[in-house]
């Protein structure tokens, strides 16, 4: 059986702290990544990320991590992107003008506009229910459980081929999505309490 080894990819923007921590909590040893030519040893990969779609896009593909990333999921490995980190896993974002993402799910990634949100604050900050089908991301997880996001941009619509969760912030938006060994979160599951703890456990088994 391959060894599994988990490997938390470090491009300068993201709380990597609170994910190796999470990933201590559930038993798993993780290992920070910040090198394009370290990407292919890990059998799990983690892309947290906090900050701008344009300059996340702009480090992943300038340091080769971004098709280095593209290149393990070819080969099978799994990924977890977490808030900004699932919008990189999409097509587009207009965050600062339109950037490319890594083009591993169908999406598009747009602000929250006021129509959306009405009179609601931007950014969505705080614990929300999340609606999720019993797929393997989300197994022993009750639905319309409540997980802490802070975005300003959301997915609001994915293909009809990509299994996704939704929560809502004056409208619906996307809060999970999953195609095959590809998965994101748009909250973030290391500030979720048990639920989150729970959800990155499943991820840890996914590929077993």
């Amino acid at each position: 059986m391959l060894a599994l080894r988990f490997g938390i990819v470090d491009i300068g923007m993201g709380n990597l702290h609170s994910v190796l921590s999470a990933m201590k909590q559930i038993g798993v040893e993780a290992t920070t990544v910040n090198s394009a030519d370290q990407i292919g040893a890990y059998t799990h990969l983690i892309l947290p990320g906090v900050g701008s779609f344009r300059e996340a896009s702009s480090r992943l593909e300038s340091t080769g991590i971004g098709e280095a990333i593209r290149g393990s999921v070819r080969e099978g490995a799994c990924l977890l992107g977490i808030c900004l980190g699932m919008q990189l896993l999409g097509t587009s974002s207009t965050e600062d003008g339109v950037s490319l993402g890594l083009g591993l799910i169908e999406f598009d990634v747009e602000r929250f506009s006021s129509s959306e949100v009405g009179r609601a604050p931007v950014p969505h900050v705080g614990f929300s229910p999340v609606s999720a089908s019993p797929v393997e991301l989300f197994e022993g997880i009750p639905d319309r459980s409540a997980f802490y996001f802070v975005h300003s941009y959301r997915v609001a619509e994915v293909t009809e081929s990509t299994w996704c969760a939704h929560a809502e912030y004056g409208s619906r938006f996307v809060a999970a999505v999953a195609l095959e060994r590809v998965v994101g979160t748009q909250f973030h599951p290391e500030k979720s309490q048990g639920q989150g703890l729970r959800l990155l456990q499943n991820f840890a088994l996914m590929g077993r």
